[in-house]
């Protein structure tokens, strides 16, 4: 506690940022006006960090700084691979600095994977080492545009959520970071061991939600389904917040 406090005072005068406790509404409304003054005359759909998927953008206008927002599935659905194609498209197309935590793959396998993504080549022919020299020159073609995306990768293990906390400070300050992935949720630790799993995921996301106001940054946050979504009967098998696991209080 006294290391993430600190370290939230040092980037707070980084930042040069004043903390008033209580603000009267007058005081805020001049600076909200201009902002939707600017969106009036921008007239765009999305407002926020844009995911790639149009239809999903139009309805959500991106991903909106300061929310945390949960990717959630049940295990090989595809949900690390929706969240680096995200990441791929905010870093590439939007030039939009990106922070990935995976504490479930390498930070090699990330990077095989938005190589195969940017490049439009099948990861399998990859790993067993098919490639054409077409698939050659496309990886070559993406290699270089990736390597000019503000992308930044960490892979430890089993990361705390004072040590998250910290990188993230780190990285807002050094480059800028408008989004954090972090992969995935139950693979976290948290700031106290508790025997009530749940309620240790529950401190955990309060956290990130916590540091995504703080820094004014989108964070996604990848998380488990649990079972029940598979008990269900055939036609209910649509996700519940309940199904979360672990889900506590997300």
């Amino acid at each position: 506690d006294i290391l993430d406090k600190a370290q939230s005072f040092i980037f707070d005068i980084t930042r040069k940022r004043i903390k008033t406790p209580v603000v009267h509404i007058k005081e805020l409304l001049p600076d909200t006006f201009e902002h939707i003054e600017a969106l009036y005359e921008k007239k765009e759909h999305i407002t926020g960090i844009p995911t790639g998927f149009d239809q999903f953008d139009r309805l959500t206008s991106g991903f909106q700084l300061s929310d945390l927002i949960i990717i959630a599935g049940r295990p090989s659905m595809g949900k690390t691979s929706l969240a680096l194609n995200i990441a791929r498209y905010a870093s590439v197309e939007a030039r939009t600095p990106v922070l990935i935590f995976s504490m479930e793959s390498a930070k090699e396998q990330l990077v095989e994977h938005l190589l195969c993504s940017e490049a439009r080549v099948n990861g399998q022919e990859l790993r067993v080492g098919r490639l054409s020299e077409e698939d050659w020159t496309r990886l070559t073609d993406a290699a270089g545009i990736l390597a000019d995306a503000p992308i930044y990768i960490d892979d430890t293990p089993n990361m705390g959520v004072l040590e998250l906390r910290a990188k993230a400070r780190q990285l807002k300050a050094e480059h800028d970071i408008q989004m954090a992935i972090v992969d995935y949720l139950q693979l976290m630790a948290g700031d106290r061991r508790s025997e009530n799993r749940q309620q240790e995921i529950s401190e955990i996301s309060r956290s990130l939600k916590a540091l995504a106001k703080e820094l004014g940054i989108a964070v996604v946050a990848i998380s488990q389904l649990s079972r029940a979504v598979e008990k269900r009967g055939e036609e209910d098998k649509r996700p519940r917040l309940s199904d979360l696991r672990e889900s506590g209080s997300y």
